[in-house]
């Protein structure tokens, strides 16, 4: 295989689980073949920017969309976009989305008869349902972009929970296996030096306990749901605590509001954005990475809080919760803030079990994106290019 196409419906400057595993495909991917990655213009990029990384950027035109982090990618009015896509003489399309630069690219493959890839990151009837509020819009939205991941020759789920939702509710019938996602976090080197650095950095007492998100600040990740679970733990006897949250959102100044109406301005920090090396320090601070999301399909911060041997805690029903074993490396709480509050309050109980968890987490949860894109290639070298 000497050059493959990923395309993608976003792109940098804009950050969100699904660039990130893009990008680290990419940039391994450099090792055994050329890349190009297909991608929208997006708010503040630059061609500068573009120019810095080891593998060849192609975007097209977009539109912003008003009240949301997102562009809508036009590729099919965007002549030169074509023109360059055409020029490109890739040999294999992955898509990582089904939208206009996926379509674009499932297109193009089929014409030219190449292999068409695509990785199932996200469960997008939650995505519809939210702005549509109509079930017969959303099935039609859910058959438009089902059509699109059926017409390609494999797809690719990001864990067995998704497969299952995909086969099962959303009508795959492409074939289907699964590819874990992985980070590019290693562990922490100096693991006294990386706590006091989080200490001082955010105003941390070093005796308390820490608890973390990471991601976008929207309540879509029922961040809400944390605040007023940990409230429900303080008044069950929880003490000396400190819940970080990691990125930047649209519902920042909303989740202030909820944090100032439980009683939890002094416990909870807004961290904002960090770099990859502060990220890491603040996993491994952490007792527990909590993240009771039922949007996500396998989210990388779960990934990488295993990497400093942080366990997370998932509520019952969460897809993304489907590559852990509840009670062995990691947890699973009953739904209701009530019984999430309750489930941290047993973690905190019982050290010796929590310690068990935490080195099985890194141990069974813990990949490197080198391993997985080595694995990804040869499957790449396994279709055959008709041309």
């Amino acid at each position: 295989m000497k050059k493959v196409g990923l395309f993608i419906d976003t792109w940098y400057p804009m950050v969100d689980g699904v660039i990130k595993v893009v990008d680290n495909y990419a940039r391994r991917l450099t090792k055994y073949c050329d890349v190009v990655v297909f991608c929208p213009e997006t708010r503040g990029y630059s061609k500068e920017d573009d120019a810095k990384l080891p593998y060849k950027v192609v975007r097209c035109n977009s539109f912003p969309l008003i009240n949301n982090d997102y562009d809508v990618p036009t590729p099919a009015l965007d002549p030169l976009f074509e023109a360059r896509l055409i020029k490109s003489g890739i040999d294999l399309v992955h898509i990582h989305s089904p939208f206009s630069v996926g379509l674009a690219g499932v297109l193009y493959g089929k014409i030219h008869r190449l292999p068409v890839v695509a990785t199932l990151h996200s469960q997008y009837k939650q995505d519809f349902e939210k702005p549509l509020k109509f079930k017969p819009a959303v099935n039609v939205a859910l058959d438009s972009i089902m059509r699109v991941f059926n017409a390609c020759d494999e797809c690719w789920a990001v864990n067995a929970g998704i497969k299952e939702l995909y086969q099962a509710e959303y009508g795959l019938t492409a074939p289907c296996k699964v590819r874990l996602n992985a980070t590019d976090h290693k562990p922490v080197e100096n693991p006294e030096e990386a706590a006091a650095e989080v200490n001082r950095a955010f105003g941390i007492p070093e005796d308390a306990t820490v608890f973390l998100f990471v991601g976008r600040i929207n309540f879509i990740k029922n961040i809400d749901f944390t605040v007023r679970a940990l409230a429900k733990a303080k008044a069950m006897g929880l003490r000396n605590f400190r819940m970080l949250f990691a990125g930047r959102g649209q519902d920042e100044e909303a989740l202030a509001e909820v944090v100032a109406a439980e009683g939890l301005t002094e416990e909870v920090v807004m961290c904002g954005l960090t770099d990859r090396p502060m990220l890491e320090k603040l996993y491994y601070r952490a007792k527990l990475f909590l993240f009771p999301s039922l949007y996500d399909a396998n989210s990388l911060v779960q990934i990488e809080a295993a990497c400093q041997g942080t366990p997370t805690v998932f509520l019952e029903g969460a897809r993304t919760a489907a590559t852990v074993t509840p009670g062995v490396n990691g947890y699973v709480s009953a739904p209701g803030e009530e019984n999430y509050a309750r489930t941290i309050m047993d973690i905190m109980a019982d050290d010796a079990a929590y310690a068990r968890v935490s080195a099985a987490a890194r141990r069974d949860l813990y990949l490197s994106w080198d391993d997985v894109v080595r694995d990804v290639y040869a499957d790449y070298c396994g279709f055959r290019v008709a041309r």
